[in-house]
């Protein structure tokens, strides 16, 4: 099974412009979490897909790998998509550009789900962790994901879900991590497919895998890093910053 890992990298990020090429430390973010990926040993090649020069000399010019997107992108999986068509792997592993702590254990755990006894009806696989802090809950910022018994998603969403109304049921409240494993064919139907209406609503891309019948596999994980949304975010992750 060849495993690629393409990292989607958008400069104009919404929140914190720019966030992907801020100094943590001696390196930028996106250069960061590059090698991070590189680390892990997982995957046969680690790519950067970005629609920016800036970003795209930063990875080339340390000896890494980039591609430019010839078209805009509404979110990071038809970024990925594009640059997919043309790469040779049985499974795409998209890690988020702002995530420069990534561990070798939760990417681990996903590329296993391809080799489980249900492998064969997956098509692609997603991390998630427990929430407990009630703020964070009701956060539209954390995505939420609700799953069936055997962790198959069933719904993503801002809102707080489930809904609460038993306040005596005790239901565990998961965080959707927004680092994917496709099988490279689901990207592509991803590609090919238009954005559909709870997709545009909740402006949740895995939304459209389950509109159009696609089986997502959630997998717990309990640390996957730091994620830069925001500039309080880099202080914070400044300091866990240990220099080469």
């Amino acid at each position: 099974m060849k495993a690629v890992a393409l990292i989607p990298a958008r400069y104009d990020a919404t929140r914190f412009p720019g966030k992907l090429m801020a100094k943590l430390g001696a390196k930028s973010v996106i250069l960061r979490t590059y090698e991070a990926v590189v680390k892990t040993g997982l995957f046969a090649q680690t790519i950067v897909v970005t629609d920016s020069d800036v970003i795209f000399d930063e990875i080339t010019a340390n000896g890494g790998q980039a591609i430019k997107s010839q078209k805009e992108h509404e979110c990071g999986s038809d970024r990925i998509a594009e640059a997919a068509e043309n790469i040779e792997a049985d499974i795409i592993v998209n890690v988020q550009g702002d995530e420069p702590f990534t561990k070798k254990e939760p990417l681990l755990k996903l590329l296993a789900v391809f080799e489980g006894d249900d492998a064969h009806q997956i098509d692609l696989a997603s991390l998630m962790q427990v929430l407990t802090k009630v703020n964070q809950i009701e956060d539209p910022n954390y995505v939420k994901v609700v799953v069936d018994n055997d962790n198959n998603a069933l719904f993503f969403s801002r809102s707080p879900i489930p809904y609460p109304r038993n306040k005596g049921a005790n239901p565990k409240y998961f965080e959707h991590i927004g680092v994917y494993a496709f099988r490279k064919q689901a990207l592509l139907d991803f590609y090919n497919t238009p954005m559909t209406i709870l997709e545009d609503t909740e402006k949740i891309e895995c939304l459209r895998y389950l509109e159009t019948g696609k089986r997502i596999k959630m997998v717990e994980t309990e640390y996957m890093g730091i994620e830069i949304d925001t500039p309080q975010d880099l202080e914070h992750a400044k300091t866990f910053i240990e220099e080469d």
